[in-house]
């Protein structure tokens, strides 16, 4: 069994889990989330942690993937999770139009995206943008969807770009 596995997923304080054969749920103060219970790991709550056991000697390999996705999901009920987005780019910007994040990114028109349900979008600047929720798959994915819109070009590093991230710059061609 693998290292992950075996270490217990601590509920902390104000944090429910609830399962059955088919599905996961778990309730906290920022939300809940559920989601399918993997096949062949068998979960049990002992004094406030959440143990992950195989079935069967062939599931073992599922144990420590379904451990790491119900810790997520306590995280994000507890904490929530976040992403950041930088906008690098002269006139590139980003606003809040009620539920709709409105994007000027060098094209003709302004790119809207609509804020899909259990996603907070905010702006503190206008070249920063947070994505929030309960669901780290979902944050992930509304971050890389949003990045996708104008994704960084490798000579100037325009375009949307995750906080910190690095872009390799190419040299120019010379002449």
């Amino acid at each position: 069994m693998s290292r992950v596995a075996k270490k217990p997923v601590i509920l902390p304080k104000g944090v429910e889990c609830k399962f059955d054969a088919a599905t996961i749920t778990v309730k906290g103060p920022k939300g809940s989330v559920s989601a399918h219970s993997p096949a062949g790991v068998s979960l049990r709550i002992d004094a406030g942690q959440v143990l992950c056991e195989a079935q069967g000697e062939t599931e073992m390999k599922f144990v420590g993937t379904a451990r790491a996705l119900l810790a997520n999901m306590v995280k994000g009920v507890a904490e929530g999770f976040e992403r950041k987005l930088e906008l690098v780019g002269v006139g590139y910007k980003a606003s809040m139009q009620g539920k709709t994040l409105s994007l000027t990114l060098g094209f003709s028109h302004p790119v809207n995206f609509a804020t899909p349900e259990g996603i907070t979008l905010e702006t503190p600047t206008a070249t920063e943008i947070l994505i929030k929720g309960v669901d780290k798959q979902r944050v992930g994915q509304v971050a890389a969807k949003i990045r996708a819109y104008r994704p960084p070009e490798p000579y100037k590093g325009k375009g949307v770009r995750y906080a910190g991230e690095q872009i390799t710059l190419k040299e120019a061609k010379k002449a």
